[in-house]
């Protein structure tokens, strides 16, 4: 068992990085990021001008905005400055209502919001916003995290300035180390009551799932596979229940459904791919509580470990990521070990490896509908005894630097990757 100094510091990193979130991360941050500048303001701003990361535009383009049946970063930006409050952190705009959806669209119709690609900065997470109304102006800019400011001043004064900070505290990673041992150690021996805390996202996901079955959100790709047809090719099993309860909570997530899901990293995608696989399976199983509070924490402390190399955003889908930590958490209820897991995340990193993130959008739950069927088909080879060695492509020995290997590609190597899905994306 770790000591407890060390457990209370995973355990608080884990309650930092598992939270709720309506609707996609990245125009929930923009938002956020808008009520915060229009809070500092201390008035409705009359033009608003955001400049953003690559990345942050590529997530933020395509995906449907809770409650308000449209798509896309100026709508989110309009409600942030009317009704949007910080408080709420990615739950943003759980106010919203057809009037401010109203009064949203005209704010947009009159040309206030002006967006545009923040040139020469490395971060890839990275939202400033300004606002302005009656001569006076604020500033608030997120960087590194979904919620984390670093930057707030009204009129030029600097109300709080922590950007140099933000970066020393980011290249000073040894406060806490993880690697695959420790987070299984943790997983495996931490007092239950410690980590119950865990089943939440059980509900809030579980919850999400159910609801999609019940609509007609973005290509349906979930309730696709829970009906009737598809049965007759891929049965009613648990790997068939799995691939929809994982892909429908995601529809109606990218839809822009008023829907609540517990995220992982900054990504409620991640979040719903690290959590209902394992849900599923440990149902399917009827494994016992204390089987499945273990293995959520396995699979949603993987991916914080595995994020933590890679970065917020990346040129990689972030089901490459959730998908290997719900690989971990079945493996572990199939009755694998440490010796299995570690074969798990090696059988994944060897398999979808390069898969490209080019945006938040629906067919989003297609992705994850790929990722979780081979975090399955990883968890069954491993507990056969099969296992990606090292004379194969970027697998290593070692399961660490295995996934070093997989961010070092996704982090650094797919730079040129995330320039062209961009190039793309603008110019259509």
């Amino acid at each position: 068992m770790l000591e407890i100094a060390e457990r209370k510091k995973i355990i608080d990193l884990v309650k930092r990085e598992v939270i709720p979130a309506i609707g996609c991360t990245e125009p929930m941050a923009v938002a956020l990021c808008t009520a915060r500048s229009t809070e500092l303001l201390g008035c409705r701003p009359e033009k608003i001008s955001v400049s953003l990361s690559a990345n942050v535009l590529k997530n933020a383009m395509g995906v449907g905005i809770p409650g308000t049946g449209m798509i896309g970063l100026p709508i989110a930006i309009a409600l942030g400055a009317l009704i949007g409050r910080s408080e709420y952190n990615l739950e943003v705009l759980r106010d919203v209502n057809p009037q401010a959806v109203e009064d949203g669209r005209r704010f947009i119709d009159e040309k206030r919001i002006a967006i545009a690609l923040k040139q020469a900065i490395a971060e890839k997470l990275y939202i400033e916003v300004t606002t302005e109304a009656d001569g006076h102006s604020a500033t608030a800019i997120i960087a590194g995290g979904h919620t984390t400011f670093v930057y707030l001043e009204r009129d030029g004064v600097v109300e709080f300035d922590n950007r140099q900070v933000a970066k020393e505290e980011a290249a000073s990673a040894d406060d806490l180390t993880l690697s695959l041992r420790k987070v299984w150690d943790f997983a495996m021996t931490t007092p239950l009551e410690e980590i119950r805390f865990i089943l939440e996202t059980r509900k809030l996901n579980k919850a999400a799932a159910e609801q999609s079955f019940t609509g007609n959100y973005g290509h349906s790709v979930g309730r696709t596979l829970h009906s009737e047809r598809q049965r007759s090719i891929m049965g009613d099993s648990v790997f068939s229940r799995i691939l929809s309860y994982t892909s429908a909570a995601c529809d109606a997530r990218m839809a822009g459904a008023c829907i609540p899901v517990m995220s992982n990293s900054g990504s409620g995608n991640q979040g719903i791919a690290a959590t209902l696989p394992v849900v599923v399976y440990a149902e399917e199983m009827y494994a016992s509580e204390e089987q499945t509070i273990r293995a959520l924490m396995l699979s949603h402390l993987t991916v914080i470990y595995i994020k933590e190399s890679l970065g917020r955003l990346s040129a990689l889908c972030g089901c490459v990521v959730a998908a290997t930590g719900s690989s971990c958490g079945i493996a572990y209820l199939m009755g694998g070990g440490y010796n299995e897991i570690s074969s798990t995340v090696k059988n994944m990193i060897a398999n979808l490896t390069g898969m490209i993130c080019d945006g938040a959008k629906p067919s989003c739950s297609m992705k994850l509908t790929s990722g979780v069927a081979t975090a399955v088909i990883s968890a069954m080879m491993a507990m056969e005894g099969h296992e990606v060695s090292s004379v194969e492509g970027i697998i290593d020995d070692d399961v660490d630097r295995s996934i070093s290997n997989l961010t070092l590609i996704g982090r650094s190597g797919m730079n040129e990757t995330d320039r062209i899905v961009l190039d793309i994306m603008t110019s259509k």
